[in-house]
């Protein structure tokens, strides 16, 4: 097999158990695009500290169901929720083999679809007592179009670059034989927050980042005979 530039090999094999040998060109085929996010994820943390266990545990839950009672309120714009992590432990302090404080905190993962609502919800969350709230995270569904899409774009992509090397050497595409998923995917994900705060109004405005969406294919296709003659002057 010859490699014939960065992005191209031509060899000679056997196809579909036939006798005859035809030229293989095998070639990568990329393709990259910038879309908006379609989910903002935050994380939302109630906590509880006291020297009491119980009251801890009371507090916690009140503050739980605070939140949940905030995220239902939102109704259809918030795709999911789920709880994340909860935890309850005695602080030792430095030098007691007695707790001096019990410590409480239960996570909540959300999961947001309407993005004009987003900032309101995050105030209302960030008020609530002895919570705190991280995020967003902008993401693509898993399995969105968008993966999809870019994939096809890779494969013609690779398919037009075949056709430019047959034509290059007097031969046109004759047969598929495989394509590869070399790699795709997103890049940049999770990623960073862009967000205005207005004192007078409390109000929270966010700039969704782009998501990058990149995929790349290898292309293998037979070809017609080369026509290799050297044209007379």
């Amino acid at each position: 097999m010859v490699r014939l530039a960065g992005r191209c090999w031509l060899g000679f094999g056997s196809v579909g158990g036939m006798a005859e040998q035809l030229p293989v060109v095998v070639v990568r085929g990329e393709a990259v695009r910038e879309v908006p996010p379609e989910q903002a994820v935050l994380s939302v943390t109630a906590s509880a500290r006291d020297r009491d266990r119980d009251t801890v545990l009371t507090r916690l839950a009140e503050r739980s169901a605070s939140v949940r009672a905030v995220l239902e309120a939102y109704g259809e714009g918030i795709e999911k929720r789920e709880t994340s992590q909860v935890s309850i432990y005695p602080d030792m302090g430095r030098r007691s083999d007695t707790p001096v404080a019990y410590v409480g905190s239960a996570g909540t993962t959300v999961t947001v679809t309407d993005f004009a609502l987003l900032g309101e919800l995050m105030l209302r969350l960030a008020g609530l007592d002895q919570v705190a709230v991280a995020g967003p995270w902008w993401q693509l569904r898993a399995g969105s179009k968008a993966g999809a899409e870019v994939r096809a774009e890779a494969i013609a992509d690779a398919l037009q670059r075949a056709r430019e090397y047959a034509n290059a050497v007097g031969a046109r595409v004759h047969r598929l034989v495989e394509i590869a998923d070399e790699s795709s995917g997103g890049v940049g994900g999770r990623a960073f927050l862009t967000a205005a705060v207005s004192r007078d109004t409390a109000q929270l405005e966010f700039d969704p980042q782009m998501q990058t969406v990149q995929a790349s294919v290898i292309v293998r296709v037979t070809i017609t005979e080369p026509d290799l003659t050297t044209p007379a002057d």
